[in-house]
């Protein structure tokens, strides 16, 4: 399942957008400010509650992480107006995912309006902005346990950096486009209690000693 289109609307950048996703490769190219990022992490918590079946507005609020969880500071401050709605819905041709947010009442249940996705879950991964791979060890435990002010995705992306490799071997393009990448990097990935490390001709190197 793959996703066919976005719609914002009074959601933080967007006053309004309708956006309609290839089915291969999206680029998104603007200035700072104009609302990339959050348009890729909107995409990545619909591609999320696919697998988990989470609340979609509970997942945006996670992935976003709004001072004191209040979903209302994503609504969009361009209009004059006292009382505004955000709305954020995704869609693939399988189903559609939607939420809503007050401004006064943020994420409240009745500003709320949440679709099940149907069909089969959406694979993702968002990789964030700030290098997390170096600051792993111990950071899934903390973050499990204590409250700390880290978007969610720096866990997602952890849980994904350390699964297992698969049991059924990679067809020809990825295994292409792996061994691309190890060239270009000068090596492989490795993990060794929790602590990533780059293995190659100079040995292993912990990535807080790599740039």
């Amino acid at each position: 399942m793959t996703l066919t289109r976005v719609r914002l609307e009074n959601f933080t950048a967007f006053a309004e957008l309708d956006l309609e996703l290839s089915p291969g490769i999206n680029v998104l190219v603007g200035a700072n400010g104009t609302g990339k990022t959050h348009l890729m992490k909107v995409c990545y918590a619909a591609c999320e509650v696919s697998r988990t079946n989470e609340e979609f507005a509970e997942k945006l609020s996670k992935v976003f992480l709004p001072s004191d969880g209040h979903m209302g500071r994503i609504v969009n401050h361009l209009h004059d107006r006292s009382w505004q709605e955000a709305e954020a819905k995704v869609y693939s041709k399988e189903g559609d995912v939607e939420a809503s947010f007050t401004k006064e009442f943020g994420h409240s249940g009745s500003s709320i309006r949440f679709k099940e996705w149907a069909g089969s879950a959406i694979a993702s991964t968002y990789v964030p902005v700030k290098e997390m791979l170096s600051n792993a060890p111990g950071f899934r435990s903390l973050y499990a346990q204590r409250e700390i002010h880290f978007e969610e995705v720096y866990a997602d992306i952890l849980e994904r950096a350390y699964l297992p490799p698969l049991r059924e071997p990679f067809d020809s393009t990825t295994e292409h486009l792996l061994g691309r990448l190890g060239e270009a990097m000068g090596g492989e990935i490795s993990v060794k209690n929790e602590e990533f490390f780059m293995s190659g001709e100079r040995g292993d190197i912990e990535f807080t000693l790599l740039a």
